[in-house]
């Protein structure tokens, strides 16, 4: 569990603004949930408190649980009951959203369980089975207290548990999705689809669940149309979207189902529900699972493209990636007329260094050198390994002079390095189109120029 610790000032303020917010978005979702209570006033198949009390619990920590205790108890007590019976609910309520976020923080990462695949599936687990506490809890409190028959115990049972997985599953990855990642960054490219998406599930969603189809019968089962769409934001965005895109559709279609239109309409109000919040469930959980998939690939294909570009010891750009800025910056200069210089890079007595302190120090001189190479350059220059013990950096929109002071600076923050074994670096300088005007005759002149100033004045020139 996650540590806890004592809060004053500031963090007290904060911690009891946050309760606030919580208790009341917790008590209006609770009121709105049980408007639509119809197997017994204080079972709903639609009870968006879950999610909005796991999430809360995952982000802020288990101190909010007295928020969610004070929450679900006035939201019983003003409904239905007596004290006793909504303190039950209210217990069972909180205690249900502790064992969610205690087995999620325990078992499926945190707030990070959407990271990967195998920890969502965990979420998934979780949320159906912390779930089964407080019908439990509540419907024997209810039974206990002469509120409900023991007999009609198993359908009470059913839709409290329905709600309560539902609400986990929809509505706590979207709040635990946006609270960790709530920047948008998207272009307007991006927007426009982002927006057609959106447009593109309401419509369809509507179409299906809210008689919007141009046919006399309002209840074909058409269902599976708004799989498409979730799969568009599977594939297209991240499961940021995929889970908001899951609240937008289970909203519209339990306005529609009320109303009498979509597949799952029934003669007995509590069934149809039911059976909408068994499909949103379902879909749910393949929508979440598709979207962690994506995104744990998404993940691989970068790392692997990074890895195809860059060095695996010192995390500079390869020697391919090299090439391939050289082309860029030439075809600049040719448009532009401005110079660009190289500056290649040798590390003085690689082999003393592996010979005397193990190939793990050498490898550590190297990346030592790759700091200095970063410290030295600014954000537009590409520094390399060119391979073994030589380096290159690319100077963009540099002279010969510009070149030089890089060089000299690179080489005295080198020498300034305090750590053992003491390091030097021999450089060449090469500018574009003086010593070369391609790829292959710039490295060249700079390397010609790097053992030009070793034999002259010997190492570290």
């Amino acid at each position: 569990m996650r540590a806890e610790v004592c809060i004053t000032g500031p963090r007290l303020f904060r911690y009891f603004a946050v309760s606030a917010i919580l208790a009341a978005a917790y008590f209006v979702a609770g009121k709105l949930g049980l408007r639509l209570a119809f197997v017994h006033a204080s079972a709903t198949g639609v009870w968006p408190p879950t999610g909005i009390a796991v999430a809360a619990l995952l982000i802020y920590g288990y101190r909010m649980w007295p928020a969610i205790l004070t929450a679900a108890f006035l939201v019983n007590v003003t409904t239905a009951g007596s004290a006793g019976t909504s303190l039950g609910i209210g217990v069972g309520n909180t205690l249900e959203a502790l064992a969610a976020a205690f087995l999620v923080n325990r078992y499926a990462g945190g707030i990070g369980a959407f990271a990967d695949s195998r920890n969502t599936f965990k979420f998934i687990l979780a949320a159906m089975v912390s779930t089964a506490v407080s019908p439990t809890i509540g419907v024997s409190s209810l039974a206990l207290g002469g509120y409900a028959h023991w007999a009609t115990f198993g359908s009470i049972w059913l839709t409290w548990w329905m709600g309560d997985t539902v609400g986990a599953l929809v509505v706590a990855p979207a709040l635990i999705l946006w609270g960790v990642n709530p920047r948008i960054r998207w272009s307007r490219t991006r927007i426009a689809e982002v927006v057609a998406l959106f447009c593109c599930l309401i419509l369809l969603s509507r179409s299906v669940f809210d008689g919007l189809l141009p046919f006399g019968v309002h209840n074909y089962p058409l269902e599976f149309l708004c799989f498409p769409i979730l799969l568009w934001a599977a594939f297209r965005f991240s499961q940021r979207e995929v889970a908001t895109a899951l609240v937008v559709l289970s909203a519209i279609a339990i306005a529609g189902t009320l109303r009498g239109d979509g597949p799952f309409a029934r003669h007995a109000p509590n069934e149809a529900l039911v059976l909408l919040q068994a499909f949103t469930g379902v879909t749910a959980v393949m929508s979440l699972a598709v979207g962690a998939v994506v995104s744990e690939r998404k993940r691989v294909e970068d790392r692997m493209r990074r890895l195809a570009v860059s060095d695996p010891l010192t995390g500079l750009a390869n020697y391919r990636q090299l090439v391939e800025v050289l082309d860029v910056e030439i075809k600049r200069a040719e448009r532009t007329g401005r110079p660009f210089a190289v500056v290649f890079l040798d590390l003085d007595r690689l082999k003393k260094i592996n010979d005397r302190h193990g190939h793990i120090v050498g490898s550590r001189a190297l990346c030592r050198v790759a700091d200095a190479i970063r410290a030295s350059s600014r954000l537009i220059d590409t520094a390399a390994r060119f391979g073994g013990d030589e380096f290159a950096l690319v100077l963009p929109e540099t002279d010969e002079h510009g070149a030089r002071e890089v060089a000299t600076r690179l080489q005295e923050r080198v020498a300034a390095d305090k750590e053992v074994p003491r390091l030097s670096v021999s450089l060449g300088v090469a500018v574009y189109p003086k010593e070369g005007d391609t790829a292959d005759g710039l490295l060249a002149s700079a390397d010609q120029a790097l053992y030009a100033a070793r034999e002259y004045s010997g190492s570290g020139r």
